[in-house]
């Protein structure tokens, strides 16, 4: 039976003090609360359900001095390693300092190439599934508001694609939609979005909105100053981009966002 990394789960080295286990702990299971993650629908809350009791297992092992120091024997008889630095502890004082200053630098040994892959191949494809569910649920918020407006198409690097539909006479004032799931929305990825996004029709004439969703947002004002910095490089374009925090579908909306932006967020957030 193989060994869960238990370390990689909750993203900490393998001499992490217990404070620094609690802390990554608290981080990681706020992610997973059922209130962050009902507006996703029932294969996400359980899965949802199922990364919180793995990450409350880990918590339960590496917190506990007895528990820890069996589970690195374990791993190490695996043929894993595990640092055997003294690993200072909650209130451990003095002493616990001064063997941590002492002790010879030495970084912790990689992991198991295998139990590497298989943690990243799981990290995958809960990335995945989180994405369908993302975009699955737009997709069915956008046809309940704008489902007789818009004919659903395909543009390279975007998760889902939607034209206005063609109007009898004039043309349709509703923007192209545009929708895209990273893992954590930050400039790099409002740089990329924005850039391929420009490529969409005539940037001259089209209205683009993109909705960029993620389960990670950078801080506010590094998103405005990057959406900023691309709207200088690109005068003249008619392009709106909207970062949105997919767990609980808040996002940093600007005052020209089109109306069917506000509406379909609304949406999303409320059910209404």
């Amino acid at each position: 039976m193989s060994l869960k990394n238990y370390y990689e789960l909750l993203e900490l080295p393998p001499a992490a003090s217990v404070d620094d286990i609690k802390k990554a702990f608290r981080h990681q299971i706020a992610r997973y609360h059922p209130d962050k993650v009902q507006h996703l629908g029932k294969e996400f809350q359980d899965m949802a359900a199922q990364r919180a009791a793995e990450l409350t297992e880990a918590y339960r092992i590496l917190s506990h001095e007895g528990r820890r120091g069996e589970y690195d024997r374990s791993v190490a008889e695996a043929g894993g390693h595990v640092s055997t630095v003294a690993r200072p502890t909650a209130g451990s004082g003095e002493q616990a300092a001064a063997a941590t200053t002492n002790a010879p630098p030495s970084p912790p040994p990689p992991e198991p190439a295998a139990k590497g892959r298989q943690f990243t191949q799981e990290r995958a494809s809960r990335d995945e599934f989180v994405r369908k569910a993302t975009i699955g649920r737009f997709r069915d918020a956008l046809g309940m508001v704008g489902g007789d407006d818009y004919d659903e198409t395909r543009f390279h690097g975007f998760d889902i694609a939607c034209v206005p539909k063609s109007k009898l006479f004039g043309r349709s004032k509703n923007p192209r939609l545009l929708g895209r799931f990273v893992s954590h929305v930050d400039r790099d990825a409002v740089a990329d979005a924005w850039t391929q996004a420009a490529k969409w029709g005539d940037p001259k004439k089209d209205d683009v909105c993109v909705l960029l969703m993620g389960t990670a947002l950078a801080p506010a004002g590094e998103l405005a100053g990057e959406i900023a910095d691309q709207r200088r490089k690109a005068r003249g374009a008619r392009l709106t981009l909207i970062p949105v925090d997919a767990r609980v579908w808040d996002a940093h909306m600007p005052l020209d966002a089109p109306a069917i932006a506000k509406t379909l967020l609304t949406r999303l957030k409320t059910g209404k």
